[in-house]
């Protein structure tokens, strides 16, 4: 299977469990489940030891993400300047909500609660473009640019 390839690239010592977690992540998406037992064994580490960094990072997930990762900031700069607004209109123009993907699978709305570019905000990321000072009416286009890409 493609997890034990991906573990025979390293050498089963627990400094590597996060290098593991996003090679896992890149080429399924996300953590399956069957991965995180196969990672234990071979760190020789609790489920739960995975568990528990797999639900302290943002980056990773245990559910299939959609196509386009949508992340919409709610630091402080981004929540004064209308952050929450912007993830409430991308919820009704996605139809889900924020931590869900839609059910084709093309959008996964999530928000964080910083991205370190407070001077820009409120900001929006789609796999990894970031767009600034997003307004209400500037959430549409945004949407609509990865509906037509793909």
């Amino acid at each position: 299977m493609e997890i034990a390839k991906i573990l025979g690239e390293f050498h089963g010592l627990q400094k590597d469990l996060i290098h593991i977690l996003h090679r896992v992540q890149a080429q399924f998406g996300y953590i399956p489940p069957e991965a995180v037992a196969q990672i234990a064994e071979c760190l020789k580490i609790s489920e739960n030891e995975i568990f528990g960094v797999l639900t302290f990072y943002k980056a990773f997930s245990l559910e299939p993400r959609g196509q386009y990762l949508v992340t919409v900031c709610l630091g402080t700069a981004c929540h004064v300047r209308g952050g929450v607004q912007i993830v409430e209109e991308m919820e009704r123009k996605l139809q889900v909500k924020a931590g869900q993907t839609t059910p084709d699978k093309k959008f996964t709305l999530e928000t964080v609660n910083c991205l370190g570019c407070c001077a820009i905000g409120p900001v929006v990321v789609v796999n990894g473009k970031y767009y600034s000072h997003v307004t209400l009416n500037k959430v549409e286009p945004i949407i609509k640019e990865y509906r037509e890409a793909g």
